[in-house]
């Protein structure tokens, strides 16, 4: 019997590990060998998150490409559209048999743009190292007319006169869906449900900071400034860096990742989160009661039973810990990391009124893109209110 996950007799993924505790990706065939094309494309992003995504959609495409008895030197652009027809986007084509068959769903409007991605970067790169396809090759590599959106996020983007474009990426205006917030009361009712100091602390730090569930638990003692004109210079208030560390032994790792070191004992650089004097408190709690277990390794959270107890707390079990305390709250939904940050954006823009703000507590990449997610006005305000009964004429 084989273990649920595990692939045999078929093209999978491996995992490395790297003496730096990075972890690199690759695609094996069935007899234990290296997919040599795949291989050579996913080296050009070593040591990035996108190889592990590429890798992991790349490995779908090849084993439907092995079943469709296809190769890069024969396959041709309607045999790439074919694909992203049979895993989910809309082609107005025959796509042969199915392929993402049921517990399998098809992608999302994210997962193929990714795959799209992915497949255009994977034969341009197959077919200009091996001079082969050369139809295919210029078929992918079309250009399009820059947009303003292009413009105003290239440098120089004034004066472009054209950019690459994706004849496999799915058509149509994107969308951006609303986030989901959290559930009225949900701070409350999960401090009430929770077990440990640990959890309680993980619940006040995901609601008073826009952090991730990866840069939270990938959290070390030295990236913790908790007092006033900490000795990094850069918050006069207390703060954490969140820094990207690849060979966390939890495998949590931040994801956005500016540069950060460590100069005599002092973290400097990272993203930089203002921390609340409840955070402190939770802070404090859980140092002095549970973390006496830990074994020294640095990092913040940590295991508190079983046979791994004072190891590293994986971000996995820290979704696991809010599941079950939403599930004995009696919360609607679900409730993920995701949805605090989400929250925290949202409501800090509506008291600021400022997207600017708002970008800088969550450490978001755009104040308008802040500003189109969640500047949405609140339809039951009085200012709302007293809007349209002055355009209907019933101001009193």
């Amino acid at each position: 019997m084989t273990r649920p996950g595990l692939v045999v007799g078929d093209l999978r993924v491996q995992v490395l590990t790297r003496a730096s505790g990075g972890r690199s990706y690759t695609i094996v065939c069935a007899d234990g060998s290296i997919h040599d094309e795949a291989d050579d494309f996913l080296r050009v992003y070593e040591g990035s998150g996108t190889q592990k995504t590429y890798a992991y959609s790349l490995v779908d495409h090849l084993r439907w490409c092995r079943r469709e008895k296809l190769t890069a030197d024969k396959a041709a652009l309607r045999d790439l559209l074919r694909y992203m027809g049979a895993v989910g986007a809309q082609v107005p084509m025959p796509w042969g048999q199915p392929w993402r068959l049921p517990p399998k769903r098809p992608y999302g409007a994210s997962a193929l743009k990714v795959a799209a991605a992915c497949l255009k970067g994977f034969y341009l790169h197959v077919c200009t190292s091996s001079g082969v396809n050369a139809e295919l090759r210029s078929a992918l590599a079309v250009e399009r007319l820059p947009t303003k959106a292009d413009r105003r996020r290239a440098f120089l983007g004034h004066v472009a006169t054209s950019m690459p474009a994706n004849p496999l990426a799915p058509t149509g205006r994107p969308t951006r869906r609303h986030p989901k917030m959290l559930p009225d009361g949900a701070r409350p009712s999960l401090l009430e449900c929770v077990n440990t100091a640990r959890d309680a602390m993980v619940v006040q730090w995901l609601s008073d900071t826009a952090m991730r569930i990866g840069g939270l638990t990938g959290l070390h003692l030295v990236d913790l400034h908790l007092r006033r004109d900490a000795a990094c210079g850069e918050c006069r208030d207390p703060h954490v860096h969140v820094c990207h560390r690849a060979g966390n032994q939890n495998r949590a790792a931040a994801k956005i990742k500016p540069d950060w070191r460590m100069v005599d004992g002092v973290i400097t650089g990272g993203e930089i989160y203002r921390v609340s004097p409840a955070m402190i408190s939770r802070y404090f709690t859980y140092m002095t009661t549970e973390y006496s277990v830990a074994a020294g390794h640095g990092i913040l959270l940590i295991q508190l039973n079983g046979p791994r107890r004072g190891e590293p707390w994986s971000a996995d079990a820290a979704r696991g810990v809010l599941r079950r305390a939403r599930r004995r709250a009696g919360l609607p939904g679900r409730i993920k990391p995701q949805a605090f940050r989400h929250q925290l954006t949202n409501d800090v823009l509506d008291v600021s009124k400022d997207p600017m703000v708002a970008k800088e507590v969550g450490n978001w990449a755009s104040a308008r893109m802040v500003d189109e997610v969640y500047g949405h006005p609140d339809l039951h305000s009085p200012e709302f209110s007293a809007a349209l009964q002055t355009v209907w004429g019933e101001e009193e």
